[in-house]
């Protein structure tokens, strides 16, 4: 993969100016594109209607073998000068909004306002402004380069999409490049793992008053929340632990006959994560033993089940690999500084199995991501899907 210097000399190459001086041309249509995308509803599970359309698209482009595969994940291929495994290029259809959330984009000054402009319009549309510039005239790159719009990336979508796409079409891939958000100075080449659990008692419940001494579900669920909130975490490796939901019980003066948390648990250490692991099962199960024994003498006892919801595997890239300081040479060539940074997106699946791969934003600014009033700011925004290209053909080459 090219350097500073080398990439340079790539830039240079008639087809690759072409392409470039293309995409800056369009750059007004890369926008409106990730407006209708961003209008289409698309819930982590409910992704089918974003991905038809998608699909359509990549018809629209010539893009050979467009096809859906078992996960929803839309996946099509500009065909390289020699074969062998691909480079991937991914961007994520799913939002975190449900269904009811009106995803209108709406213009407040300078701004794009709405619902998913960002995470993952953006990335999306400037996918599809690289199938395009990949496949135009006389740009064609050594490798095979695969296009990919996954499922599942945001919360309970666990990475569903990726999952599968690297255990299935794309488990020998060259290297994986996600494009997710805005920015142009970011290369996530560190994935934050994450483990995700339901913890739930249950018990047999009865009224407040005279079944007082009843050992209660909710308390247990709360003592439980206390001990994981007191627990000291490192800083280095930077390790959190969220309870983020709780609840249980159906009246106010009923012994709750269940209550549960769900809690999360993350960091860019896999000992970290297996070390809070123990922590975890160990606070849940104190917090039974703890309600049950301040129950009335011969009360049923309360029972406890730790379920893991979700998990995100982690690890790392090297800021040494080619693929990261090809993406850094193209960050200080489109003129930022590249900051390499540690997150949770569909790279953590393919680094997680050794195939080198980042995470990279799509160019422009944005914010507020995850509320309805997230929005995105067209600030020299061509710049990111430049960049983009540029670590796309560094990674798969252009034929001659």
């Amino acid at each position: 993969m090219p350097n500073d210097a080398s990439l340079r000399s790539l830039w240079r190459r008639p087809a690759v100016a072409a392409a470039r001086a293309a995409l800056a041309a369009r750059h007004d249509e890369i926008v409106r594109t990730q407006i209708v995308i961003s209008e289409i509803p698309a819930p982590t599970g409910e992704e089918a209607t974003r991905a038809g359309w998608i699909e359509a698209r990549f018809r629209a482009l010539g893009l050979a073998g467009v096809r859906r595969d078992a996960a929803g994940n839309v996946i099509a291929r500009r065909p390289g000068a020699a074969g062998g495994p691909a480079v991937v290029v991914c961007a994520h259809l799913d939002t975190v909004f449900p269904r009811d959330v009106a995803v209108r984009v709406r213009r407040a000054g300078g701004r794009l306002v709405g619902p998913g402009i960002g995470d993952n319009g953006r990335g999306l549309a400037a996918m599809l402004a690289l199938a395009e510039a990949i496949g135009g005239p006389g740009l064609r790159t050594r490798i095979p380069v695969d296009f990919v719009a996954t499922t599942g990336e945001e919360g309970s979508g666990d990475l569903c999409g990726a999952k599968h796409l690297f255990a299935d079409s794309a488990r020998e891939a060259r290297a994986a490049v996600i494009l997710d958000g805005a920015g142009d100075e970011r290369i996530v080449c560190r994935a934050l793992g994450s483990r995700r659990y339901r913890i739930s008692y249950r018990g047999v419940g009865g009224h407040s008053w005279t079944a007082f001494g009843t050992p209660n579900a909710v308390h247990a669920a709360a003592i439980a929340a206390a001990r994981l909130a007191a627990l000291p975490l490192p800083q280095h490796p930077r390790t959190t632990l969220t309870v983020g939901r709780m609840g249980g019980g159906i009246s106010i003066n009923a012994i709750p006959e269940d209550g549960w948390i769900e809690v999360d648990l993350r960091s860019s250490s896999a000992q970290m994560i297996a070390r809070f692991d123990h922590e975890v099962r160990a606070a849940a199960h104190a917090a039974e033993l703890e309600e049950n024994a301040r129950g009335a003498l011969g009360a049923p006892p309360l029972t406890v089940d730790v379920r893991v919801i979700g998990e995100r595997p982690g690890g790392e890239t090297p800021p040494e690999h080619a693929l990261v300081t090809a993406a850094a040479a193209a960050t200080r060539f489109v003129g930022r500084e590249p900051e390499l940074a540690t997150a949770s997106t569909d790279a953590n699946v393919p680094i997680s199995l050794g195939i080198p791969a980042i995470a990279i934003g799509a160019g422009g600014r944005g914010g507020d991501a995850h509320s309805v009033a997230e929005w995105f700011e067209d600030a020299d925004g061509a710049r990111g899907v430049e960049r983009a290209l540029a670590v796309v053909l560094a990674a798969a080459g252009v034929a001659d």
